[in-house]
């Protein structure tokens, strides 16, 4: 696990009773684990980053404090938005994975996957929801986290993510509505650019000027309708190129400058960052 911890993670591992079974980085601040708990009352205080939760084993011992009185159960989804607080009292065994997404990163994926404004996107408290849809990759995942396979757990919450986005409630907040940020024609033109020129320079006032904005005023507006800054999205859009380019043939030196890495280590020290593996051990296991 990453340095920086998901705070639903901190919080729960000052508890004496919650046992860490197994954690996995997933790179951009993304991580999963799977935990396990019994006889234990647990409060998340404005934690920052979403967490999605699925109940693995028992469940019907834990019940929200301050909400409905009802229990777990195996299959449970929950989903505690960014900055949400919750208190849980559990008084019999059961296990559950947790996978943590920042903020940024989930707007990222929305705007992304949806090509719709990242400000768009809603993220509802869920407690005890049926979601068989979501389900099925986060056990997946739990299974990668207990495996330590990093490719596995990527799939896994690459499934999770896009199943829960496409769900039309998350993205209803009305477009009009929205104040400032990058025009769509304008945000798409930018990506078709960045991924026509991935192996090439990219510096953000060339990307300003392809919007026809200040550096500083396209910085801000694409942050808000992306999600993540430009740096931030170039750079997951060259992890991408390089992952698709490592299940072919090509030197490793070579998909690092396809890529825009100024040389082979760069792009290892980049890559580990940013998977948690290096791109010889990713290719191995792809």
């Amino acid at each position: 696990m990453a340095p920086g911890r998901p705070s639903i993670f901190r919080f729960l591992s000052a508890s004496p009773r919650a046992r860490t079974v197994a954690t996995i980085d997933l790179g951009f601040g993304r991580s999963a684990a799977v935990w396990r708990n019994d006889l234990d009352r647990v409060a998340y205080e404005g934690a920052e980053g979403h967490t999605f939760s699925l109940y693995l084993e028992g469940g019907a011992g834990t019940r929200r404090v301050d909400g409905r009185p009802a229990g777990g159960r195996p299959g449970a989804f929950c989903v505690m938005p960014h900055g949400a607080s919750s208190e849980w009292e559990i008084t019999a065994p059961f296990a559950f994975v947790h996978l943590y997404l920042p903020a940024g990163e989930l707007r990222r994926a929305f705007a992304e996957s949806q090509d719709r404004d990242a400000r768009l996107l809603d993220v509802p408290e869920m407690t005890f929801a049926e979601a068989p849809r979501v389900a099925e990759p986060l056990r997946a995942l739990a299974g990668a986290v207990l495996a330590g396979d990093p490719l596995a757990a990527e799939a896994a919450m690459a499934g999770a993510v896009s199943r829960f986005l496409a769900e039309p409630r998350h993205g209803g907040r009305r477009r009009d509505a929205l104040t400032g940020g990058l025009a769509p024609h304008l945000g798409r033109r930018v990506v078709d650019h960045v991924e026509a020129h991935l192996g090439a320079p990219l510096r953000l006032r060339d990307l300003a000027a392809i919007a026809g904005l200040s550096d500083a005023h396209f910085q801000r507006d694409f942050a808000a309708s992306r999600g993540v800054s430009p740096q931030v999205f170039v750079a997951h859009r060259r992890i991408a190129r390089a992952k698709a380019m490592l299940r072919g043939r090509d030197p490793v030196a070579g998909i690092a400058l396809a890529c825009g890495f100024s040389s082979q280590s760069h792009l290892t020290r980049a890559f580990k960052a940013a998977t948690g593996v290096t791109p010889g051990a990713y290719r191995a296991m792809a």
